[in-house]
């Protein structure tokens, strides 16, 4: 077999016989979307480690409260479905996950965005809203390949310069965090592209005061002008 999917209201272990596909690609504990159910498994096997050629793994909806550090031997790995669980750490060893290309975090208990995470360089999808993060690290400028950052119902204060650097970004979600202020060269995430597709770039939800947000709601050219209006000043 090389997809497997495990389901059940009360599913609170992965079976042994598991491990023992060592073939397998695709391996899926989470419930239907739609099904609004919860899955009960809080602990994901450090035997995890064995199933080397996964690339896609999905845990979403669980109670999770560890990640074993054997994750980080799953070198194959693409995809990361983490969303809806309760955890509040990650282990350093998922900075060994280089072909990792899309990282679900949403709906956890994460306090920062661990520096782990901005090591993973083939990284374009990542998805971290509702947790209670408050600061995000220098570092993430490493992630050069993202594409869509989600940051939505978090603890953010204020953002890194090094944000600017991510010019690949096309979605980038901040709402509903105690943003004040953006950094001084925002405007030069040009993909954003807000003046044709606002969801691209979301600020609803914070007490922006530099720029204002109606300077924001012009995109980046408007964002550009009124830090340039700041500096003749």
């Amino acid at each position: 077999k090389k997809k497997l999917k495990i389901s059940g209201r009360e599913l609170l272990s992965v079976p042994t016989q598991v491990f023992g596909l060592e073939q397998l690609q695709v391996l899926e504990m989470s419930p239907e979307r739609e099904s609004c159910l919860r899955y009960r498994m809080e602990l994901l096997p450090q035997e995890i480690g064995h199933l080397r050629n996964l690339t896609c793994l999905y845990v979403d909806s669980n109670n999770l409260k560890k990640i074993p550090a054997e994750i980080g031997t799953l070198s194959c790995l693409e995809r990361l479905t983490l969303s809806n669980n309760s955890l509040s750490s990650l282990p350093a060893e998922m900075g060994a996950l280089q072909r990792l290309q899309s990282l679900h975090l949403a709906n956890n208990s994460l306090t920062e965005l661990p520096e782990t995470l901005c090591q993973l360089r083939s990284l374009t999808f990542l998805d971290v809203s509702d947790n209670k993060i408050d600061t995000i690290p220098s570092s993430i400028r490493h992630l050069e390949k993202l594409e869509t950052l989600l940051l939505l119902f978090n603890s953010l204060e204020s953002l890194p310069e090094d944000v600017c650097l991510l010019r690949n970004l096309h979605t980038l979600w901040l709402g509903n965090n105690h943003l004040r202020s953006l950094p001084a060269a925002f405007g030069e995430l040009v993909n954003l592209d807000w003046g044709y597709n606002y969801c691209s770039c979301n600020f609803e939800g914070n007490p922006l005061e530099s720029p204002p947000p109606e300077v924001c709601s012009r995109g980046p050219e408007g964002i550009r002008d009124y830090f340039s209006s700041l500096r003749r000043i």
